[in-house]
């Protein structure tokens, strides 16, 4: 049975696009949220073969650190003609200094080298899993998708990571020429298109009050 979410709760991420995110998500429920960072959390290693592995790992360590629920996400770009990269590896293409402008444009090349050149070569989608751990070992998960294709050369400023380069199925804007309402608001301002919206619409009706 699924367990309502109250007070206070720990974001379990260093990434400041996604804290933003995740706050803007959180704001409508009242749930006062401070991130890992703020905490002085460290980052666990990120051990999992899966988005829903990862996301639990995060959740988790942050929540026995704190001794409070902690929400984490992991998510990332599946590339059908890359074989699913970067996949859970998504910020890895980036480097040690995260440059997601190196890591679009590793996917691009890598999508050019394979010859998947037209849109119907380059479909991809956007894959994030959520996971809230109590303390006490309690885990409420969920995980939403947004299908789509990568997009050269990249679009837009808005967002982060991959945003730029994926053009969602039935829009002509990619994520990055959104703004965060159109991309991640829940209606009536927004869609709710992305997939950490989509995840998390999953989260609030099963978790969360209001």
């Amino acid at each position: 049975m699924s367990r309502t979410l109250t007070g206070r709760l720990v974001i379990a991420t260093h990434n400041p696009g996604k804290l933003r995110e995740m706050q803007e998500l959180l704001a409508p429920h009242g749930i006062e949220a401070v991130s890992a960072g703020e905490l002085g959390l460290g980052e666990p290693e990120e051990t999992g073969t899966t988005f829903r592995a990862n996301a639990r790992i995060k959740a988790e360590a942050a929540a026995k650190a704190a001794n409070l629920p902690a929400f984490a996400d992991d998510s990332g770009l599946v590339v059908d003609a890359l074989d699913g990269a970067p996949g859970i590896y998504s910020a890895r293409w980036g480097g040690p200094e995260k440059d997601f402008v190196m890591a679009m444009g590793k996917v691009d090349a890598e999508l050019n080298a394979r010859g998947a050149v037209t849109p119907a070569q380059r479909t991809a989608r956007f894959v994030s899993a959520l996971c809230i751990a109590w303390p006490d070992g309690h885990l409420e998960e969920f995980e939403g998708i947004v299908e789509g294709q990568v997009v050269a050369p990249p679009r837009g400023p808005h967002g982060f990571g991959y945003d730029a380069c994926f053009l969602p199925d039935g829009y002509s804007q990619t994520f990055g020429e959104m703004t965060s309402v159109e991309k991640h608001s829940m209606p009536p301002l927004g869609l709710g298109l992305s997939h950490r919206a989509r995840a998390f619409r999953q989260l609030a009706l099963a978790c969360l009050e209001g």
